[in-house]
């Protein structure tokens, strides 16, 4: 401590914020800024003390020595900070999202509520696209008056993604809302444990809601992303349960009545979110637009279980020894929002860091192949070459 004290001395004295180690060798970066929520002032005797205002907590200590950071050597040299047990709270302690802009699915309630909430309490701007409306302006009521986030910082959007045309609409309006920039493309809306039923595009109804309709979303936003911006799919562990029976033979991804089960749906519409985040993040790699995937937690009790009585009481019954809902939250806002991962692209996180996908997920002619049948099952419902101009483009 000592000998951070003495850093934040001598950077406050040559107006510098990096300094070398004189134990480890390695360059220390400290924030030329306080973290966001603290202040400083002089007391009585002339001391600078610094309040955090949330907490009202004071110290005589400079907030700013928690956020030292280490210079990379290269892009993946970053270390482990959180595990399990983290919030999305304590992952976004001191930092600042003013004038940051983020556009979050399926956020009414359950994990994306509590991503919502978490980017908004530190001054994002963040755009909620949900088929509730209804829902989604008392999920707005609910984070302003819990957290004291600006009500203008927080807009709903109408999306449904069992509709094509309801997704091109939503990007519209949405480039009309944020016509500048996103910083953070958050694709968590998903759905789980449904029978076999399809949408007005003539998809199994999961497969089109937690990926394929997700996927043109974020396409059709692509305009949006500038070098920085971050793209994130909010996937599952349970992607390491698909499998891929019949889909090149049939050339069709999405399963059909009659071959359909319920859970190996869901599990390849996880798969699938996991491969096209790993071929966006080539495609738009030099772009300097990252994109990850992600496993929120395990069995979490939130709306995805709500389908059908018997998982809602599997779910109950494990709730316990499951993370809760700002748990399951940490690692979306760690990806979407870590400056150590700036530049980071094309992983897989889990728990806060990241971890293998499975085999499917990593075969690159698998992936490729699954990229292009998803672009020519849009082609064939929408009448519009955005997907061959971006395959074109790539």
């Amino acid at each position: 401590m000592y000998i951070l004290e003495m850093a934040v001395e001598l950077i406050s004295f040559t107006n510098k914020i990096q300094w070398t180690h004189p134990r480890t060798g390695r360059k220390k970066i400290i924030p030329k800024e306080l973290p966001f929520g603290w202040t400083k002032r002089i007391d009585e005797s002339g001391k600078t003390i610094y309040l955090q205002q949330d907490t009202g907590n004071q110290t005589y200590v400079d907030p700013r020595l928690a956020f030292a950071t280490e210079e990379k050597n290269h892009v993946h040299d970053f270390r482990q900070r959180f595990d399990s047990s983290t919030t999305a709270f304590q992952v976004l302690h001191g930092v600042d999202l003013s004038g940051k802009y983020a556009l979050i699915t399926g956020c009414n309630a359950g994990i994306g509520y509590e991503t919502a909430k978490s980017l908004a309490r530190h001054g994002c701007n963040v755009l909620m696209a949900n088929r509730n409306m209804e829902a989604t302006q008392k999920a707005i009521e609910d984070i302003v008056q819990s957290t004291n986030a600006s009500e203008d910082n927080l807009k709903f959007i109408h999306l449904d993604l069992a509709s094509f045309q309801s997704v091109k609409k939503c990007a519209m309006a949405v480039k009309t809302v944020f016509s500048d920039h996103l910083d953070m493309l958050i694709l968590n809306a998903g759905v789980f444990g449904l029978p076999y039923t399809e949408t007005v595009d003539k998809l199994e109804t999961m497969f089109q809601v937690n990926y394929l309709a997700q996927l043109y979303l974020t396409l059709l936003l692509e305009p949006l992303l500038k070098k920085g911006s971050r793209v994130i799919f909010v996937s599952s562990e349970s992607h390491k349960f698909a499998h891929l029976k019949n889909v090149f033979n049939q050339q069709n991804l999405a399963m059909t009545r009659d071959t359909f089960s319920s859970m190996m749906a869901y599990n390849n519409s996880k798969l699938y979110m996991v491969i096209v985040s790993k071929i966006l993040s080539e495609k738009w790699k030099e772009k300097g637009i990252s994109v990850n995937s992600l496993h929120p937690g395990n069995m979490v009790y939130s709306n995805l279980s709500k389908t059908w009585w018997l998982y809602r009481l599997v779910f109950l019954i494990v709730r316990p020894f499951t993370k809760s809902m700002q748990q399951a939250a940490a690692t979306t806002v760690y990806a979407a929002t870590a400056s150590e991962l700036k530049g980071v692209t094309g992983l897989y996180f889990n728990n806060c860091f990241y971890c293998a996908e499975s085999e499917l997920a990593r075969d690159k002619d698998i992936a490729g192949e699954i990229f292009t049948m998803s672009l020519k099952m849009i082609e064939e419902r929408m009448e519009t070459d955005i997907t061959k101009k971006f395959n074109n483009k790539c």
